[in-house]
């Protein structure tokens, strides 16, 4: 089953960051250059066991893509809950998601061919537009937009959570899998609630370098942004796959 994995917690947003730099910890702290290590080394490795999992599609069980949901799922909840176990639940994380998304792409690929380049590149484009609108300021976060982003992911969050119960009765939530007008019209909106959340990541990355967070923040940051963007891609792999069909 192709269900995304949206940031289900944003713990760490919700804390006001201190404004003036803080004691520079013994581990040292967020820079720009650890931020751009670590989020490469976690695509890099989702990248990597992506294709393993579409290399090995076919020997993997269905039933393994929900265990591997909700296994990322559960790592990246603790580690909202638990930021200084972010460094030792990073990898493990890219490593299932990549495995999980390798596998959905394939299975999205034998019924659209195709369809998996669409998705990346609409992807590609999404995450570079979102990062020139943050970097520009003509999009601005402020309390009030981080509110409302982080409420609408709550709400879209529940509602998957609840279609995957109810699809262990075979009943089928509406709009998730409809390739009708209004099926296209919620995809929609989720993908636009997923590159708003890109958003919220670029001002925790500047928030928490401005601030002098501790590193093991770093990973967290980095955890954060994969998340989104595995999200915005399965989000854009089922909006495609809809309009196609």
């Amino acid at each position: 089953m192709g269900m995304s994995n949206p940031v289900l917690t944003r713990t760490f947003d919700d804390r006001r960051l201190p404004q003036q730099p803080i004691t520079e910890p013994s581990g040292g702290v967020m820079t720009p250059e650890s931020v751009g290590r670590t989020t490469a080394l976690l695509f890099a490795v989702t990248a990597a066991c992506a294709v393993g999992g579409w290399v090995f599609f076919d020997t993997v069980p269905r039933e393994m893509l929900l265990i591997g949901i909700l296994v990322g799922f559960g790592l990246i909840l603790l580690a909202s809950f638990k930021p200084r176990l972010a460094p030792y639940l990073a990898i493990p994380y890219a490593v299932v998601e990549g495995v999980v998304i390798g596998a959905i792409s394939r299975m999205y690929e034998t019924a659209y061919s195709g369809i998996v380049v669409q998705a990346l590149l609409a992807t590609l484009v999404t995450f570079a537009v979102m990062l020139a609108l943050y970097v520009t300021r003509t999009i601005r976060v402020t309390s009030k937009l981080r509110s409302v982003v982080i409420g609408a992911t709550a709400a879209v969050a529940l509602f998957y959570l609840v279609s995957i119960g109810l699809s262990f009765f075979d009943i089928d939530m509406p709009l998730v899998w409809d390739s009708g007008p209004l099926g296209i019209l919620f995809s929609v909106a989720v993908c636009g609630l997923a590159a708003f959340n890109l958003l919220l990541d670029f001002d925790l990355i500047e928030r928490g370098i401005g601030a002098r967070m501790p590193s093991h923040i770093t990973w967290l940051a980095a955890m954060g942004l994969l998340v989104t963007v595995i999200w915005l891609y399965l989000e854009l792999l089922r909006l495609i796959g809809k309009v196609r069909e």
